[in-house]
């Protein structure tokens, strides 16, 4: 049953003791580039592939370096760009002002916890996604064949380009970070104004742009494509050309205050909408693969208990389906306790065997539900693109519904702000579990493609998930010192970072069980989204599946800030403009491959400059230590940062060309 090409070369040992412990070190490197990455843009970056690369690079002249050994690395790594998104719910907690900074154990634990929940739901859906399923999975493809050719007899240039272009991405970025910290060039470019219109002068319709100047998120458009690119386009077009224009017209106040007001507060939700809508219509395509899925384990089971497991090829072994129950029941136990403790703290303990047996029995069914819709979204368009902030979205209001109904009018008034709390920490370790989930199956597909075995990458992700668990609580901790996040208390609103998606489904918890959500908002988005089903689904019948309009990315595109998103969107529309080149290369695909290298280099080298940046403003107490300028050299930063940045783009882009002439 072997599904590698014919090219692949010999699989070797998997499990090494210093293939695991260089995937840790990447991991926690890559983790905190993620984490400052999230909370800055709302989007994390895939590490499988500068992970493989960086392996390949570094063990190219170790005895007994293997594909199998490597491709260990990249899947250890790989929790790093997944495991990361629990910044999508976790600041939430200080944003409502429940916790003042994140309590180390009990933050590291729910990520461990939930973590390895991912991992173990994911096992019995690997034959339903992965083995037995058409889906694409982008990542897992392209990561397979960097593995295959760095592996190849002749690859020793290959890797060393490769490793290039990372480094390369990781200092131009990082460089450019660092004048910009030096105001020598401004961040962004932004304008906000009033559109014609108002009952009087001054108050038509506000609006505006904010074009970041970040090489992440013009490697973030190169590694999304395109046709997502025009998805998020689109989004923001009926975000800041339809939906903040209509409710600004006729509101007194300075055009920016009152354009960010009516996205933050009303926009967002409608951009939630469309992603809940689009997160449904992707399960109800999974019913039936999940099903045969969980057959398919079923069977192998019994192979096992039979006495006929080593009849089974080694490329189906995975850990044992009662292997995977157990460990699941020992997660629930510690997963019950906190859930305990964290409601007695937050004096709910009049309800506490209900809201401790119905969290567990929450985080038991949804963990499942999400695992199989994250697998689903990561085959179809990656994990990189796969919206897990829909996700979430889904689940928060899921248990704000269950707390609002059931639990609320058995407990004092007084208690509304921690029944939100409560809700946002059993979403967080649902959350966990979709993140890991999102990326497993990924890697198996990846595995699938070299010939390895499940069970042995499975035990590599565990491994993985608690190196993440380990480094993201102080992470978290540095840069809300440092920064603070929008919208919590005592936050500068100057220099928070955005947490866009903490900071939305703390939202949807808090209107939920204090009754003030605007469900007609949550509406108008889940009909745009039903639209946005609809065109996708027709553009695709339509050019035999070359174009679509990606609902979910619509969404991202609404509830997303514009300093996000209008840069990605140039950034696809480079990278589109790159692989048409590429394509008339001597080697195409390899001068593609240094294109996603490169961006992922761009990515690492902005995010841990950031990091690194927190802690210098942490420890010397000075907001902006770096600064050389003054607000007056304002105007004259933005033109040099503008035509800095695009002089910088067009170049590295004409290296990798002239790199495969």
């Amino acid at each position: 049953m072997s599904t590698s090409s014919p090219t692949t070369p010999d699989l070797g040992t998997e499990l090494t003791l210093r293939g695991i412990i260089l995937g840790i070190v990447i991991t926690l490197v890559f983790t905190a580039a993620n984490v400052y990455f999230g909370l800055k843009a709302g989007l994390t970056f895939a590490t499988s592939i500068p992970a493989a690369v960086i392996a390949m690079a570094l063990l190219r002249r170790a005895a007994g370096n293997s594909i199998g050994e490597t491709n260990i690395v990249q899947t250890i790594a790989s929790s790093a760009g997944t495991l990361s998104s629990i910044i999508f719910v976790l600041p939430g907690l200080v944003m409502i002002g429940w916790w003042t900074g994140f309590p180390y154990w009990m933050s590291m634990t729910l990520c461990a916890l939930g973590g390895v929940l991912g991992v173990m739901y994911s096992i019995p859906l690997r034959r339903a996604l992965v083995t037995n399923s058409p889906l694409p999975y982008p990542e897992g493809v392209a990561c397979a064949e960097v593995l295959k050719v760095g592996h190849a007899a002749d690859s020793g240039e290959a890797n060393r380009q490769g490793l290039a272009a990372i480094v390369a991405g990781a200092v131009v970025s990082a460089g450019f970070s660092i004048v910009v910290a030096t105001q020598l060039f401004a961040a962004n470019l932004a304008q906000y104004f009033r559109l014609p219109g108002g009952e009087k002068s001054g108050n038509g319709p506000a609006t505006g742009y904010d074009l970041n100047f970040s090489f992440a998120l013009l490697a973030v458009g190169h590694l999304v494509g395109l046709w997502v690119g025009i998805a998020i386009l689109v989004g923001a077009c009926i975000a800041w050309l339809g939906g903040v224009p209509m409710l600004t017209s006729g509101v007194d106040g300075a055009a920016e205050a009152v354009a960010l007001f009516a996205w933050s507060k009303k926009v967002r939700f409608i951009g939630a909408g469309c992603i809940a809508v689009a997160a449904i219509w992707t399960l109800l395509k999974l019913a039936k693969p999940v099903v045969a899925g969980l057959h398919s384990a079923a069977m192998s089971a019994r192979v096992r208990k039979a006495g006929r497991g080593d009849t089974l090829p080694r490329t189906e072994r995975d850990i044992p389906i009662g292997t995977v129950g157990l460990i699941t029941l020992a997660c629930m136990l510690p997963i019950g306790y906190m859930l305990s403790r964290f409601a007695g703290s937050a004096g709910l303990g009049d309800q506490l065997g209900l809201l401790v047996v119905g969290g567990v029995v929450y985080v038991v069914l949804m963990s499942f539900f999400v695992a199989a819709v994250c697998g689903y979204m990561a085959g179809l368009i990656g994990s990189s693109n796969s919206p897990l902030s829909g996700v979430g979205i889904l689940v928060v209001i899921g248990v704000s519904l269950l707390l609002a109904a059931v639990v609320k009018p058995l407990l004092p008034p007084s208690t509304g702000q921690a029944l939100v709390a409560f809700a946002l920490f059993v979403t967080a370790v649902v959350f966990a579990v979709a993140t890991i989930s999102n990326d497993n199956l990924q890697d198996l597909k990846t595995g699938q493609l070299v010939d390895a075995t499940p069970w042995r990458q499975q035990v590599a992700l565990i491994i993985g998930v608690l190196a993440g668990a380990v480094v993201i609580p102080p992470v978290l901790d540095l840069l809300n010192q440092a920064y603070g996040f929008a919208g919590a208390p005592g936050a500068d609103a100057k220099k928070a970072l955005a947490a866009p998606q903490a900071a939305l489904i703390s939202a949807l918890a808090k209107g939920v069980i204090q009754g003030d959500l605007n469900w007609n908002l949550i509406g108008m988005g889940a009909l745009i989204g039903g639209v946005c089903i609809a065109v996708d689904e027709a553009l695709k019948r339509a050019s035999g599946g070359k174009a679509h309009l990606a609902p979910l990315a619509v969404g991202l595109g609404i509830y997303l800030p514009m300093n996000s998103t209008l840069m990605i969107v140039v950034g696809a529309v480079a990278g589109w403009w790159f692989e048409k080149r590429a394509s008339t290369k001597r080697d195409p695909e390899a001068t593609k491959q240094l294109g996603v290298l490169m961006a992922s280099g761009l990515i690492v080298g902005e995010s841990l400059l950031g990091v690194i940046l927190a802690a210098v403003v942490v420890f010397s107490g000075n907001g902006a230590p770096l600064a050389l300028v003054g607000e007056s050299f304002f105007t004259a930063s933005q033109v040099l940062g503008l035509l800095a940045f695009a002089g910088i783009g067009v170049g590295l882009y004409a290296w990798l060309l002239r790199k495969q002439a």
